[in-house]
């Protein structure tokens, strides 16, 4: 995964690791606060790249930027490392990222009760179980730039299907950013989980990018890409704080 920069200034944030995921918190208040704070989970894509051996993607500048940047607005962020070697490990990939999540939800400090879950990329394949039988804790699912469909020769497991997912998804919100410049089995992936989730009427809200490519948020600092990331966050901390006081 290239290391290129994230499009946002990363701000101060303290950064602990715990096993498969790493948390971030403000860098003002870094030990556990007495009021619970909502955690955001951020799910990188997949699979490895085939001649990258270390591959640490919760390393890259990008995740640390958005971990940091929601830390610094009050909630604790956490991401996940998973092993998606192909896209025939999928079902793995998503037991891990389940596991991860748990374990952020036992952390001190955190309220366990209000999780949201952000994929990217390959990584929306993973969100087939969360949008089949979302949990109660559960406060929304966001997507960006994501992997929704498959196609018979990648091998992925039949169970691996959020297009199908979503018509069970009730009314857990969804946040959707679509870039157009984008592989047209991704597009056609994407366009088929928005016409599912409109037949579902789920809760979807998208951020439409037609000019934005896959991995705007590292590949193309622009006005645009700035504040489609900037919308994206800030619909992700609005919905999971949704009627605090």
């Amino acid at each position: 995964m290239s290391q290129h920069p994230f499009i946002l200034p990363t701000p101060k944030a303290h950064r602990e690791r715990h096993d498969t995921i790493d948390v971030y918190r403000s860098a003002e208040s870094p030990e556990p606060a007495r009021v619970k704070q909502p955690i955001v989970v951020f799910v990188h894509g997949g699979p490895r790249p085939p001649d990258v051996d270390d591959w640490r993607p919760r390393d890259h500048p990008m995740f640390v930027g958005y971990g940091s940047i929601v830390a610094e607005r009050g909630a604790i962020g956490v991401t996940v490392q998973h092993h998606m070697d192909t896209l025939a490990h999928c079902r793995t990939a998503a037991e891990e990222v389940a596991a991860g999540v748990e374990l952020a939800r036992t952390l001190p400090g955190v309220d366990r009760d209000r999780v949201a879950l952000w994929f990217f990329s390959g990584g929306g394949l993973l969100t087939t179980d969360w949008l089949r039988n979302p949990p109660s804790w559960l406060t929304c699912i966001a997507l960006t730039y994501p992997v929704l469909d498959t196609v018979p020769e990648w091998g992925v497991d039949p169970h691996v299907d959020p297009v199908d997912a979503v018509r069970s998804v009730g009314q857990l919100p969804i946040l959707l950013t679509k870039v157009g410049r984008e592989r047209p089995e991704f597009i056609a992936g994407v366009d088929a989980f928005i016409t599912a989730a409109a037949e579902a009427e789920a809760e979807l809200d998208i951020i439409d990018l037609p000019k934005g490519t896959h991995g705007f948020d590292m590949f193309d600092d622009s006005p645009a890409s700035r504040d489609a990331v900037t919308t994206a966050i800030e619909w992700v901390l609005t919905t999971t704080t949704r009627d605090l006081p």
